[in-house]
């Protein structure tokens, strides 16, 4: 079972990596293929934009079929559009790549999140998929950097050294994992967008699916162009880049891994609402600092909040409907993707507009206020705390 859990680590921190390497790329792939600032973000968009069009199909579609072959055909597919965005000539090229890879990448993580719970014993998912979740984290730590001294020598070789180690993994999947024969009951044979249609009748799961869009809107429209804020600001160097991202993936990876100590201690509600506002504040302030330092350091604490707060929000909306968790993932994963595509897009806008990392900043900050106050209106804490109390008691 080690080797699976290994296994699944592995995979997600590629496409961890593969999902972020486009940021601190953008200045020197927008100079490369002549790209106006405000149709930068959309080389970030593109991956985000496949992901989240296929998560809504591939997720639900797949409990009718054998995972196994399942990832490996999303694992394929994501390893050759990787290599190929190395091949990219110009933005449309590499917007139609970055799509692709999306594209296999959403037909792979839903059947990781999907296999854990069959393929472990029951008092062993929740370690393993603490661990799994690691691998994003350390994608945003190790990845990014790795890939920005890899770009240092040429922009292509990020892409080229993912896609290779990812068919290398492919390999794996294909003599490691078993088969997973689906569980053909009354459920699957629901069609797909019904299965929506049932989640989405209720208000409180609107709204709360509303702020989980806004929240990851507003990070990911600031995260986008965190690259290209330090590299017009502090004349940074791509390799430099990468590393000011490693720091910041730090922050990532100690968010997710105490963010259970601190919910511990705090409970969810205090623990969200701290984290959102120390977001807010932090977003408002990042534009105005003079040193690389303080940038960093600023950001490291957003990007902790974000390692607290998104597996409380998985948590929230996997509770609206247990019945039907593998729907309610695949359209969180759907909208989180969403959110990233139209996210960078407005902040490629809003930067070129107001020349400058300020507006983009307030935006987010918007992002993350509305996002709470729909948590709030939607009543979805009360309505976890009842049922929590209830498993317990039961």
């Amino acid at each position: 079972m080690n080797k699976l859990t290994a296994l699944f680590f592995v995979i997600m921190f590629l496409i961890g990596t593969d999902t972020f390497i486009i940021s601190p790329l953008i200045p020197t792939l927008q100079e490369l293929f002549h790209i106006q600032t405000e149709y930068a973000g959309w080389m970030v968009g593109a991956y985000a934009l496949g992901y989240a069009i296929f998560a809504l199909i591939a997720g639900p579609l797949s409990d009718g079929w054998d995972r196994k072959k399942v990832m490996l055909f999303g694992m394929f597919c994501f390893s050759i559009a990787t290599i190929l965005c190395g091949f990219a000539f110009n933005f449309w090229s590499m917007f139609i790549f970055r799509a692709l890879a999306g594209f296999g990448a959403a037909f792979t993580t839903p059947q990781i999140w999907a296999s854990i719970p069959t393929l472990f014993p029951a008092q062993k998912v929740a370690k393993v998929l603490g661990i799994v979740m690691a691998g994003l984290a350390s994608a945003q730590a190790f990845g990014i950097p790795i890939g920005g001294l890899l770009a240092a020598t040429h922009w292509s070789y990020p892409f080229y050294t993912i896609g290779a180690c990812s068919l290398l993994v492919t390999v794996f999947i294909f003599y490691t994992l078993p088969a997973i024969k689906p569980n053909l009951d009354q459920k699957t044979k629901t069609p797909i967008f019904k299965r929506y249609v049932l989640l989405l009748n209720s208000r409180m799961a609107r709204r709360s699916f509303l702020a989980h869009f806004l929240f990851q809107c507003g990070f990911m429209a600031a995260f986008a162009f965190i690259g290209k804020w330090m590299t017009d600001r502090f004349e940074l160097s791509v390799d430099h880049v990468g590393f000011v991202m490693f720091f910041l993936g730090l922050g990532n990876m100690a968010g997710s891994f105490g963010g259970a100590y601190v919910t511990k201690i705090w409970g969810r509600l205090s623990t969200l609402v701290i984290g959102f506002v120390v977001s807010i504040v932090c977003f408002l302030i990042a534009p105005h600092l003079s040193s690389v330092s303080a940038f960093e350091g600023v950001y490291f604490f957003i990007f902790a909040t974000m390692g607290i707060s998104f597996p409380l929000i998985m948590g929230l909306l996997t509770s609206l409907n247990p019945t039907i968790r593998g729907t309610t993932t695949s359209l969180a994963n759907s909208i989180m993707y969403t959110a990233t595509a139209l996210g960078s897009w407005i902040a490629g806008l809003i930067y070129a507009t107001f020349n400058g990392f300020t507006a983009v900043g307030i935006f987010a900050a918007l992002c993350i206020a509305g996002s709470l106050l729909a948590f709030f209106s939607s009543g979805i804490f009360p309505a976890h705390e009842k049922t929590k109390n209830q498993l317990v008691k039961s």
